[in-house]
């Protein structure tokens, strides 16, 4: 699925995933690819991102993106909130 996160700042990431896990208002909560639509607010807390493992390394993170420190396939990043939206394998990540 492609996934696009994006801040009031600037777009950070635009690529594909594997999986992604949220803090949604109630509770943690993954999209994998083939999920149904959705949207959903979230609170604060860590975003994990699970690359394809055909990718290769992504470079040029902007600086609230970090790859996981055990697996170069796991990116991680901390939202204060925000609201996410998934549609046709295509998830839109609006973060705080």
């Amino acid at each position: 699925m492609t996934l696009e996160i994006i801040t009031p700042e600037s777009r950070i990431f635009e690529g594909e995933a594997d999986a992604v896990r949220l803090p949604g208002k109630e509770g943690l909560f993954q999209i994998l690819n083939g999920h149904a639509p959705m949207i959903s607010t979230l609170r604060a807390g860590e975003v994990k991102i699970d690359i394809p493992t055909s990718s290769k390394t992504i470079d040029g993170l902007h600086g609230t993106i970090e790859t996981d420190k055990s697996n170069d396939k796991v990116l991680r990043m901390q939202v204060k909130g925000g609201v996410v939206e998934v549609q046709k394998d295509r998830v839109i990540l609006l973060a705080d």
